[in-house]
């Protein structure tokens, strides 16, 4: 199965910024090693990262086209919370989408609480660091299977 995995908003500072909550290690780190997971395991993975709202937008858009992937991982940041924009682009395609974050949204700050994705998406994974987007990965291919 082919993978595309959307980071979104900050996510190119990840090992650079609030350590406690993030990790040490860097975005691509975290690319690597779900690559490395993706070949072991048959499967292809591509990567995206963005801090504008309208792009990841159009890559989900794009995605779509021509059914060249079996899922997608979005990891949106804080767009996650307010993406009303992000929302409806899920909604609108047809590849199954997985919401990924790498820290517990749950047990931060209120307003992390709040995923207006989260209804359109085909599941949640949250604080695993890299390992929700390998578990989302594995759901994925469980549902599609």
């Amino acid at each position: 199965m082919k993978f595309l995995i959307i980071n979104g908003v900050n996510l190119n500072l990840t090992g650079k910024r609030e350590k406690g909550v993030y990790g040490t290690a860097t975005l691509e780190e975290l690319n690597a090693r779900i690559a490395a997971y993706c070949e072991e395991n048959g499967d292809e993975a591509e990567f995206y990262q963005s801090n504008i709202e309208g792009e990841l937008v159009n890559k989900l858009h794009e995605a779509n086209e021509g059914k060249k992937f079996d899922g997608i991982l979005l990891n949106a940041g804080a767009f996650t919370h307010y993406s009303y924009a992000l929302r409806d682009a899920i909604a609108a395609i047809d590849v199954p989408v997985a919401e990924v974050h790498i820290s517990n949204v749950h047990a931060r700050e209120d307003f992390r609480n709040v995923s207006v994705i989260s209804e359109v998406c085909k599941g949640t994974v949250c604080g695993f660091g890299a390992g929700s987007y390998l578990a989302a990965i594995v759901g994925l291919k469980t549902q599609l299977n």
